[in-house]
């Protein structure tokens, strides 16, 4: 049976379990708001949170939220999933934006966006298996001179062409490796 189905003698222990959950400043939100009659603006804003803490809404956040603030399963879900900003997977540690603005794309970003597909076994809104990479689309970056071009975090390159996609990808591959080692290295003494 799970915890939302379960009965309320032990719902001070599963408030605790839902409590551990968050972080201090979410909790403190959401008791300070938790009988307002603004319900939907505070989920809102409790989603936001959440988000902006762990980079994206889990189902267990989910849940937590709906037991806390005492909101339908169904009502938090649909919020998180209703708005585009809000993630239910993590994201990689390189954002990829394809830029799909009309130089761009008379330029060829759909066969750009078709190789970083290929390279990295990924559509539009999904994060590489290894959590390097996420790959999404944008409208115009305001770089249509080099035309075509992707966003890489806050890096742009282009013109770029479907043969270019795989060194570029390594070369982000090989920043992690490095960040990855720096990050498991001995403090220098």
């Amino acid at each position: 049976m799970s915890a939302c189905c379960s009965s309320t003698d032990n719902w001070p222990e599963l408030e605790r379990g839902y409590r551990a959950m968050l972080p201090e400043d979410i909790l403190a939100f959401i008791d300070e708001n938790r009988q307002m009659d603004r319900s939907e603006s505070m989920l809102i804003a409790t989603l936001h949170m959440i988000q902006g803490h762990y980079g994206h809404l889990g189902p267990g956040h989910l849940e937590a939220v709906a037991q806390l603030m005492q909101v339908p399963l169904a009502k938090v879900t649909g919020v998180a999933t209703f708005y585009h900003y809000f993630r239910l997977q993590p994201r990689g540690k390189y954002l990829i934006n394809v830029c799909l603005g009309t130089a761009c794309y008379v330029k060829g970003a759909e066969k750009v966006a078709q190789k970083l597909m290929d390279e990295l076994g990924i559509r539009y809104g999904e994060t590489s298996k290894d959590g390097i990479f996420s790959l999404e689309s944008t409208r115009c970056v305001g770089t249509c001179g080099l035309a075509p071009v992707i966003m890489i975090g806050d890096e742009v390159h282009g013109p770029l062409t479907p043969g270019q996609v795989p060194t570029l990808l390594d070369s982000y591959l090989a920043r992690a490796a490095e960040d990855l080692a720096a990050a498991s290295a001995p403090e220098a003494r």
